[in-house]
This record gives C-alpha cells, sequence and structure tokens, in this order.
C-alpha cells in the first residue's frame, strides 16, 4: 500500500531527527567517554601522582564518577526548558558545552606544571560534561520519538541510543594509537590529540542540528498552551512511579561502565592482558553493537518493548559473568566470544530499546523532563561502579565474583522494573501517559480511539 503524504512526510522528518540524534550523541558520547578511557590508563599519573597506584587510580575513577552527580543537575534544569521552550533549542545548547569542555581538556596543565590547580580544573571540566550529557539522550530521544510514526519509533528512536554506542566506540579507537605510542610521549602530548579533534565532530553535529524543526507534537501543545509551568514538579506530582521506574532501570548501565571501563584495568593489571588488545577488544564488539542495536529496535516494535528489554537483561546477567571468567584465561579469543555476547548483542537489546521506553512513559509536556531527572538520578550510582568495581575486587583468580555480584544486582533490580511495568509499544504519542495529567495540561482523548490503548495508556 502506497504511503500518503502526511506518511511521507513524518518519515522524512523522522530520518531527520533520527541522524542528528545520531550525530549529537556520538559526539556527546564520545567526548563524555573519552575521559573514562583517559581516567582508565592515563589521569592517575597526570593529575593524580600520589605514589600509591591503587589510590592514584581510585582518584582517577572518581572523576569520572563525579560527572554522574552534575548529571542530575544538567538534566532537571535543561529539561525544564526542553518542555518550555523546544527540544532542538535545549539541544544545541547542551552540545556547545560538551564540545567546549571537552576541548578544554586537552589544553589542561598536568599536576606536574600547576600542582593541586591541575585537577581541581580537571573536575571541573568534567562537571561541564556531566552537565551537557545530563539531558542529551533524553532530548535527544523525545525529538526523535515526537517526530516517528507510531509504528517505528523504537527503529527511529534507537539512532540515538546508537550514537552512544559509536561515540564509545569511536573514544576507544582514537585512544589505541594513542595508548601504543611509548610512555614519555603518550604522558607529554599524545593524550591531548583525542581531546582537541572532538572539535570536528562537534562542528558537524551543531551545523546538522541547526537544520532541524521542533516535534509536531510539541509544537501542538505550545499552540494550546498546554505547556506545563513547572514541567519538573507537574511530573513529580502526575507521575511518580513512572519517574521510579526509569531510576530504577537506569541502574541497569552500571554493566556497562563495568564492562568498558573497569574491565580495562582489571585485565591489564590482574591478567595480564595488554591495553591495546582491550582496547581493541572493546571497539570491534562496540561496532559490531551498532549493527545489532536498530534490529532489536525493530523487533520491539512488533513484539513489545517488555519482552525484548528482559531478554537484554537476562542475557547480559549471565554474559557478564562468563566475560569476567575469560578474562582470567588471558585468552583473547575467549575474551573477545565473552565480549561479543555481552555488549553486541544481549545488552543491545537493552540499549536499543530503553530510551524509547522511557520516554513512553511520559506524556508531552512532562516528556523530556520525566525521562531525564528519573535517568539522571540512577545514573548517580552507575557513574561511582567503576570504584565501587575497584574496591570490591580481591586478589586472586576469582577476585572479580563480588564485582559482577554487585553488577548482577544492579541488573535484576532493572529487570523487576521492567516486569512490572506497562506495555507501551502500542499506545498513540499523544496518549502515552495521558491519564495522570491534569485536566489543563491535555486535551481528552478522541471518541474513535481505539479500546486497547486506553488501557495501556498510563504508565502508573
Amino acid at each position: 500500500m502506497p504511503r500518503t503524504a502526511h506518511e511521507t512526510r513524518t518519515t522524512t522528518s523522522a530520518r531527520r531527527a533520527a541522524i542528528a540524534a545520531f550525530l549529537g550523541s556520538t559526539l556527546e558520547y564520545y567526548d563524555f567517554y573519552l575521559y573514562a578511557v583517559a581516567a582508565a590508563l592515563i589521569f592517575d599519573r597526570l593529575f593524580f601522582p600520589s605514589g600509591n597506584a591503587a589510590v592514584g587510580l581510585a582518584l582517577s575513577f572518581a572523576t569520572f564518577g563525579v560527572a554522574y552527580v552534575a548529571r542530575p543537575v544538567g538534566g532537571i534544569v535543561m529539561s525544564h526548558f526542553g518542555d518550555r521552550i523546544g527540544r532542538r533549542r535545549v539541544l544545541m545548547i547542551t552540545l556547545a558545552i560538551m564540545g567546549t569542555s571537552s576541548f578544554a581538556v586537552g589544553l589542561l596543565p598536568t599536576y606536574g606544571s600547576v600542582g593541586i590547580l591541575a585537577p581541581i580544573l580537571l573536575v571541573t571540566a568534567r562537571l561541564a560534561q556531566g552537565f551537557s550529557a545530563g539531558a542529551e539522550l533524553a532530548g535527544a530521544t523525545t525529538l526523535t520519538l515526537e517526530h516517528a510514526p507510531d509504528r517505528h519509533r523504537s527503529f527511529f528512536t534507537s539512532w540515538a541510543s546508537t550514537g552512544c554506542s559509536a561515540g564509545l566506540l569511536l573514544a576507544t579507537l582514537v585512544f589505541i594509537p594513542v595508548a601504543a605510542l611509548p610512555d614519555a610521549q603518550m604522558l607529554a602530548w599524545g593524550w591531548r590529540i583525542p581531546f582537541l579533534s572532538s572539535v570536528v565532530v562537534f562542528a558537524i553535529a551543531y551545523w546538522v542540528r541547526t537544520r532541524l524543526d521542533e516535534p509536531p507534537e510539541f509544537e501542538k501543545q505550545q499552540e494550546t498552551d498546554a505547556v506545563a509551568r513547572v514541567p519538573g514538579v507537574e511530573v513529580l506530582r502526575t507521575q511518580p512511579t513512572a519517574v521510579l521506574r526509569v531510576v530504577l532501570m537506569t541502574l541497569m548501565a552500571s554493566s556497562q561502565t563495568i564492562f568498558s571501563f573497569f574491565s580495562l584495568s582489571y585485565a591489564s593489571e590482574t591478567a595480564g592482558v595488554g591495553k591495546s588488545p582491550m582496547l581493541i577488544v572493546n571497539a570491534v564488539t562496540l561496532g559490531l553493537s551498532i549493527a545489532v542495536l536498530p534490529l532489536a529496535a525493530s523487533l520491539s516494535d512488533r513484539i513489545g518493548r517488555k519482552p525484548t528489554l528482559l531478554i537484554g537483561a537476562v542475557g547480559s546477567l549471565l554474559s557478564l559473568f562468563l566475560f569476567f571468567w575469560f578474562i582470567t584465561t588471558g585468552s583473547i579469543v575467549l575474551i573477545s566470544l565473552g565480549a561479543f555476547l555481552f555488549m553486541s548483542v544481549l545488552y543491545s537489546f537493552w540499549s536499543a530499546v530503553y530510551p524509547v521506553y522511557f520516554a513512553e512513559l511520559f506524556a508531552t509536556p512532562v516528556r523530556y523532563s520525566g525521562m531525564a531527572i528519573g535517568q539522571q538520578i540512577g545514573l548517580v550510582l552507575v557513574g561511582f561502579a567503576p570504584v565501587i568495581g575497584a574496591l570490591l575486587q580481591r586478589p586472586g583468580p576469582y577476585g572479580w565474583l563480588p564485582v559482577a555480584a554487585f553488577t548482577g544486582v544492579c541488573i535484576g533490580i532493572a529487570a523487576i522494573a521492567v516486569w512490572t511495568g506497562p506495555e507501551t509499544y502500542d499506545v498513540p504519542v499523544d496518549r502515552l501517559g495521558r491519564a495522570n495529567l491534569p485536566a489543563d495540561a491535555a486535551e481528552p482523548p478522541s471518541a474513535g480511539s481505539d479500546a486497547r490503548t486506553r488501557s495501556a495508556a498510563s504508565p502508573e
């Protein structure tokens, strides 16, 4: 059956929004995780030379975690304006903050040059990164969802999540030649190149976002004067259960930070696996996940969000234990297999779908705020997962078990939150979360709406 003109316009705008979300998320997470890779490999020597390798590494990981303290602040502040004045305008601001702060990291003096001022400046830049990242994924997902056709919402919004993986992949690839440099050159100037080169990605992403329009659903809210006065307060008053569900589901992300960053230091320091081979393994598995993410998202458009998310949660729990066991063998082949099962396949079933599910739990006037607030509160714990892992780690070949157990608890909590939640894939976008809004914040449903959407429209 040929598409109508309305369907063609919707698909075209959705495709444009998906590309913008992909590029913007790529930049945000390239910059954000570039710092994390540097924290795992070199920042302890550049900014925290304590004389004790374990203490220096813990302090370096802690600066990675402080960004997750800033993320809720950024999420609350920027999502307020995203629900009030527009998704696109706020996303332009978050992009500029991230690009500027990451470029600044590449120019920072080290501890050997200015002493204690060096880690202070580093933490300041990291807080700015966290502030920006706190609003990015929620904004990109919200904007893309509101442009997308109802029956393909997960596919189009998955490109924001795919951008996150692409950014992490790009950060890993850039650091492979840096890690291969002799220590003297890497510490003197090599580590700066990845941060300074982020300006190229920023310029491309910024140009693409200037060509976007605000979503029709958001413009309709503004035209009918249905914009919430204080969206953050409104969503906590009308949809507190949905916010809590997002908080609990977000704990699943601890498995990714443990996989991507803690495993680097664990493999090199405990199992004797070189840093460069581990970076290559991470890069390959992340590259493969980029192909899986849209497929998993399309599956959730057919069978539902909950089944797809639960496949990802249960599979990730099992494969993470397998991955750590393979690390202890020192075999790159086995490590690659474990990484492929966890990151490329099973975790992708989760990461492809959770953004759209988070956004679908909320109504349009408070969607950006609800997703951003819930997700960023949950990420406070997630950000410190590598630090918790370093503290839980024990000596010996099975010293990884407490770390894997901690991560498994986080995954289990997220899975229960999904299991007890509503199914949203078959609810039209203008009905999502509507049952929980006050009468003056949403129009009543049309008389001809499908009966099956009325029972699923509320995430409470």
